[in-house]
């Protein structure tokens, strides 16, 4: 017995629909997983920034795939402590001379990265590599970089420096710290004393 015309249209007819519906659970399962992965904040930076869901969807599965090969590691002891030397001094600095402060914070911070493994050449390389595992402190690295290049150009004022400086303290305490990482968005005391 042949099936008849109608018969065949629907089942084709349902089987597209059917692929529609696995391929929406599907994109949507994934802008979940990346939107908790790289946080509200990145996730709806990139999409603004590639224009389109699919776009930023790709670029963040890029930075994932950059990220694994990325030879990361915690800092040794002595790492830590001159790491930390050096950020306790920029901090100090910031009551005498707060835009050398933040520019000294912005270099501690670089050097911190540079020995965990993250690319050193170029901002934004690095700053992607640290969304893929501190999606919600990378944006405090954004920040006070952003204000650190509007020091270099005159323009922040002695507010904006004291904001990079919590900004850079929370990633700085994320970065530095010893043993296992501390819960995404934990703020640390010295952060919050100097709101």
């Amino acid at each position: 017995m042949q099936p008849d015309q109608t018969t065949v249209i629907v089942i084709v007819a349902a089987i597209l629909v059917a692929a529609l519906i696995l391929w929406f659970l599907y994109r949507s399962r994934r802008t979940a997983a990346l939107r908790e992965r790289f946080g509200e904040d990145e996730y709806d930076r990139t999409l603004e920034a590639r224009g389109a869901r699919g776009k930023a969807e790709d670029d963040l599965l890029a930075r994932e795939k950059r990220h694994a090969k990325l030879d990361l590691r915690p800092l040794g002891p002595d790492e830590r402590r001159r790491f930390t030397d050096d950020w306790h001094a920029a901090k100090h600095r910031f009551v005498d001379d707060p835009a050398k402060a933040v520019l000294d914070a912005d270099r501690v911070i670089g050097g911190v990265m540079g020995a965990r493994g993250y690319p050193v050449d170029d901002f934004d390389a690095r700053y992607e590599s640290l969304t893929v595992d501190h999606g919600e402190v990378a944006r405090h690295y954004r920040a006070g970089h952003d204000i650190a290049l509007a020091q270099t150009n005159g323009t922040a004022t002695t507010e904006d420096l004291r904001q990079a400086m919590i900004h850079y303290e929370e990633l700085f305490s994320n970065l530095a710290q010893e043993g296992p990482e501390r819960p995404e968005g934990a703020v640390s005391r010295q952060a919050q004393a100097m709101r």
